[in-house]
């Protein structure tokens, strides 16, 4: 794996300029994944920005990145590789006269080989960046796959034999928590639990995302966005949409964070119908007057 970072002030300073703002426990471990050559699981809540990171080092590096998103049902045809088998039977096909023997040493061959997500990872020269994003979200049987590909940066294919990685790609598997994964993957990793950032935090965010907003109102804003996250939600605001509802009072031109316009542009915020009545009756909307919100 290449070692992209110099130091954990660099990789603050180069994900800063890629737009996105580290905390320094995120920072120390995108520094040792590279360095130790481990894979970085993160979990944490949705919208927290772990897709984002990996996007960043990407652009950081000046790396390709190679996404496996996760799904309930994805297979190893979708996750690893596939033969061409329509191509594969157009060859056996052409050469009816030849014995299987002869035609299966021709038919299972590079031509007939579609890589997939990890497999392109694995195989490609340049610097990579390799995201298994929300692995929770697919069967375990995926993560007996994966293993191979963590632990050793190899795939076997039983027709080919084992393809090793010529670079090793940087990767970052990232979950919601929605399960438990497995104690073999976990060992392959290095673990980072990422959580909404603190306010201090989160207002620098806004500020570099929403440049046009002043200081007052990114304040305001997330305190807001704080509140909202304390009351029983179905989904908290994420990072996304605290800087979408930044760009929705810049464009508004508000110069204040008021009851009225909580609760006019709550939509940005918070997605069920549910959350808005608790946030109109814990935060006082109901009036959707000029009102303070964020005091």
């Amino acid at each position: 794996m290449s070692k992209f970072f110099g130091s954990v002030d660099e990789v603050t300073r180069r994900l800063a300029d890629a737009g996105y703002l580290p905390s320094l426990d995120i920072a120390t471990a995108v520094f040792l994944a590279g360095h130790l050559g481990k894979p970085l699981l993160i979990e944490g809540p949705a919208g927290v920005g772990k897709t984002e990171l990996a996007k960043a080092v990407a652009t950081a590096t000046k790396s390709d990145l190679v996404r496996l998103q996760c799904y309930e049902g994805i297979d190893e045809a979708r996750a690893l590789y596939e033969w061409n088998h329509a191509k594969q039977l157009l060859r056996i096909t052409a050469t009816d006269n030849e014995n299987w023997d002869s035609t299966r040493d021709h038919v299972f061959t590079e031509e007939f080989l579609l890589a997939r997500p990890l497999l392109a990872a694995i195989r490609n020269p340049n610097p990579t960046v390799l995201l298994i994003d929300e692995l929770d979200k697919a069967d375990v049987e995926l993560e007996g796959m994966l293993l191979e590909v963590l632990g050793d940066y190899q795939v076997s294919i039983p027709e080919l034999g084992t393809i090793t990685a010529v670079r090793k790609p940087f990767v970052l598997v990232t979950s919601n928590a929605n399960r438990d994964l497995s104690e073999a993957l976990k060992r392959r990793c290095l673990y980072l639990h990422i959580d909404y950032p603190t306010a201090e935090l989160e207002r620098a965010i806004v500020r570099m995302k929403v440049p046009e907003l002043d200081e007052a109102m990114a304040e305001s804003l997330v305190t807001v966005v704080g509140a909202l996250r304390e009351l029983p939600l179905r989904k908290s605001p994420s990072i996304a949409e605290t800087i979408d509802w930044a760009r929705t009072l810049a464009t508004l031109g508000a110069r204040n964070v008021t009851g009225a316009i909580v609760r006019s542009t709550l939509g940005v915020l918070l997605k069920y119908q549910s959350d808005h009545r608790i946030a109109i009756e814990r935060l006082g909307l109901s009036g959707a007057d000029g009102k303070d919100a964020a005091k």
